[in-house]
């Protein structure tokens, strides 16, 4: 929008070029309008009330939230259960109970509105990951990822995101590498499978021990390591790292004991497989994904969305939340033929 003392300006050139002679079209051109507006300006008291539309009374479109819904939404996102939850996995939540308020971002407009969408949190904001080399996951127990930091050691199962083991010691030591990954072959039952998993891990000393190779091999299972020096080829397992240590629950100055720390994890992964709607998975917890649960879930999340959308159509200007399981999981993805093949046959399984 043009104020008022830019409107007076442009006019006063364009009639002073004007009355030189020059012709009215071409004069406004050189200063980036057209005559109608000089035109219009002039007519509707332009040049002395300035641009009208800020100052406009616009009617409330018919399929706006209502006071009530607006009013519901805060009361909802501050109840005890959703004080600490984003309204990415408040909304999933409610689905799951067969209740919809309003859309994930008409969550977001009416929280900020109400200044409750402040960043909470000793998190920083996320920062972008470039892909190294691939490995495809179209159902469990097909990749899993693992690495150790300073609190425990974890292997995550690649597709449903589930923490299938862990464990917290005082020394980092290969010998404890070799327990862990024994242990979760033998919960995971991975014996009895035709194709065994692929092992994604770092280049620490720790995972690359004889020891550790010895027992993959015995298992079935084949060794896979990210790039030398690119922290971000195991971007899964780093984010789980991330949700563990940024988690409101961990301690500020660490742990007391082995003991404190182990029931800490103990209890987080509890929370992490059951409770934590995960965002890569269309926000279903990983046990439920894990155990083939989710393709009911998120069915049932998108006849709810249907029978919103037939009950008020003018809130939905195209098609309702994608809640289509999430097919094939790519860590490290190298070419989009790959990821797109797997997907195909996943579909392919899933349809018949």
């Amino acid at each position: 929008m043009i104020c008022v003392e830019d409107r007076r300006k442009m006019v006063a050139e364009v009639e002073a070029a004007h009355r030189a002679g020059a012709r009215l079209a071409p004069a406004c051109e050189l200063v980036g309008i057209r005559a109608r507006t000089i035109q219009r300006w002039k007519a509707d008291s332009g040049l002395e009330r300035g641009d009208a539309r800020a100052h406009a009374m616009r009617p409330l479109p018919g399929h706006a939230l209502t006071q009530a819904e607006r009013e519901q939404i805060v009361r909802v996102a501050n109840e005890s259960r959703f004080a600490q939850l984003p309204p990415a996995r408040i909304v999933p939540m409610l689905a799951d109970e067969g209740t919809y308020i309003a859309s994930e971002s008409s969550f977001h407009r009416v929280l900020r509105a109400h200044g409750q969408m402040h960043h909470r949190g000793r998190a920083r904001a996320p920062q972008k990951m470039r892909p190294p080399s691939t490995h495809i996951a179209t159902a469990i127990n097909q990749v899993w990822t693992w690495d150790m930091t300073f609190l425990p050691a974890e292997v995550l199962d690649l597709y449903s995101r589930k923490i299938i083991g862990w464990e917290v010691h005082e020394t980092d030591s290969s010998d404890h590498a070799v327990d862990l990954v024994r242990r979760t072959a033998l919960a995971e039952k991975i014996h009895s499978l035709p194709a065994k998993p692929v092992l994604h891990g770092d280049n620490g000393a720790t995972l690359k021990a004889t020891t550790v190779l010895a027992m993959l091999t015995w298992l079935g299972i084949r060794a896979s390591y990210s790039r030398p020096r690119v922290s971000d080829d195991n971007a899964f397992v780093e984010s789980l790292f991330r949700t563990v240590k940024y988690c409101p629950e961990f301690p500020d100055k660490g742990f007391a004991t082995v003991e404190h720390a182990r029931h800490r994890v103990r209890a987080f992964t509890s929370w992490y497989n059951h409770d934590h709607r995960h965002s890569g998975i269309r926000y279903v917890s990983p046990a439920l994904r894990h155990a083939g649960q989710d393709r009911a879930i998120l069915a049932a999340r998108h006849e709810l969305y249907t029978q919103m959308k037939a009950a008020n159509p003018r809130r939905w200007s195209r098609h309702t939340r994608n809640w289509t399981p999430i097919a094939a999981v790519t860590l490290n993805p190298e070419r989009d033929s790959v990821v797109q093949v797997a997907a195909h046959e996943e579909k392919k399984r899933s349809a018949a």
